[in-house]
């Protein structure tokens, strides 16, 4: 999540575990992650907290790296 995002959904919300373990995302957070019903996402404990990443398509990524800078020293067998 970049800063702008953190920056749009910087209210602290807190959530009931359901007896299905389930949480409802609040929709602040859902509109500034732009999520969609359906979406898969991945779920990582980390620590004392659990991530949720939305799985995003590649073709999502498409475009990402122009103008990157490939004009590094390559060894010879990897040109």
């Amino acid at each position: 999540m970049c800063l702008s995002m953190v920056l749009l959904v910087s209210e602290v919300t807190t959530v009931t575990v359901s007896p299905k373990f389930q949480v409802v995302i609040p929709r602040s957070v859902r509109e500034a992650m732009k999520l969609q019903p359906g979406m898969k996402m991945q779920v990582i404990p980390y620590g004392d907290r659990i991530e949720m990443i939305p799985v995003r398509p590649l073709r999502s990524l498409r475009g990402s790296l122009r103008g990157i800078d490939t004009s590094v020293p390559r060894d010879r067998d990897r040109v």
